[in-house]
């Protein structure tokens, strides 16, 4: 039953950041919100709406390996699993300049993980935590990112625009649908929090490696759906750029407040995921930055699958 209920916390979840995307980003044209705004704010939030509702959930039930597994777990999927897929679909080449600048500072939030959680290190502390300190820290990083990226959606540089194809509805059905949404993303929420800790329980597996795995590539099928759609129709800058403002959002913004309501006490085995998640930084950086034409091409895609593939084998088997 644990099995068939983690299944429909996943429907549920899916199908409410759906439903919740379209009424807000309906009640926000209503309101004259710009389209490009509403990307940026609405979009970005719906799309990543799972993984900071399974977070949310996890943190108020003090499931802190849940926390950070699925965090960690969800980055290193969207660069080696999801832009893996899109490159060997249509090679993915870097065309505006918010998604090169935007590149450094998704490696730079992995940097920052990595430097708030070391405790031990830095302040001969007894643990290693990242506290609700660090959290403020995180969350005011992603409002300097918030920022830069209206400022330039307002500026006219952002070739996205075209993407956002938002609905349109009354007022009553908008907000029928973001109350559908929030209510599909709580119960969907909760029965993946609850039925993961219970198989982990059931199968002798931790809580953390669930999550890196099951939970972390569930959560961000919102992320593939969008990318493998945008590598199909050949628009390279939204398959990159979504991938890349996703992890900025998953540790500027969703660590940040999980690790605000409940800190984080980051255990030994976590810092495989934290330099896994840096090294996804760096391949990317360099496959893009190193090359010819600036592009992960079909090979580059290869080799991210297959990094992929090795580090989930290495988790079941370790």
């Amino acid at each position: 039953m644990d099995i068939f209920f983690l299944i429909l916390g996943f429907v549920l979840l899916i199908l409410g950041a759906g439903k919740l995307v379209d009424g807000a980003s309906s009640l926000a044209k209503l309101f004259g919100i710009p389209n490009i705004v509403i990307g940026l704010t609405v979009v970005a939030f719906g799309t990543s709406a799972p993984e900071m509702v399974v977070n949310l959930i996890a943190s108020f039930n003090n499931s802190t390996q849940m926390v950070l597994g699925n965090v960690m777990g969800s980055n290193i999927f969207n660069v080696f699993g999801i832009l893996g897929i899109c490159s060997i679909i249509y090679p993915l080449t870097v065309k505006s300049n918010t998604t090169w600048l935007e590149i450094p500072l998704s490696l730079l939030a992995g940097v920052v993980v990595l430097i708030v959680s070391k405790d031990m290190f830095l302040d001969n502390s007894s643990v290693d935590i990242i506290s609700r300190t660090d959290g403020i820290i995180l969350f005011c990083f992603f409002l300097i990112f918030q920022v830069y990226s209206l400022q330039v959606a307002k500026s006219g540089v952002s070739d996205e625009q075209e993407v956002y194809d938002t609905k349109s509805f009354s007022k009553p059905k908008s907000v029928i649908y973001i109350l559908l949404g929030f209510a599909g993303l709580i119960a969907g929420g909760e029965f993946i929090v609850s039925s993961a800790v219970s198989i982990a329980k059931q199968f002798g597996i931790s809580e953390r490696v669930i999550a890196l795995t099951i939970v972390s590539i569930g959560t961000s099928l919102p992320e593939l759906a969008t990318s493998v759609v945008a590598a199909k129709k050949k628009n390279v800058d939204i398959a990159i750029g979504n991938i890349v403002g996703s992890n900025i959002f998953n540790i500027f913004f969703i660590l940040g407040i999980s690790a605000f309501i409940n800190p984080v006490v980051v255990e030994t085995g976590n810092y495989t995921e934290i330099y896994m998640n840096i090294f996804a930084g760096v391949l990317l950086f360099l496959f893009i930055f190193s090359g010819k034409g600036m592009q992960i091409n079909k090979t580059e895609g290869s080799i991210f699958l297959i990094l992929y593939i090795s580090y989930i084998l290495f988790l079941i088997l370790n």
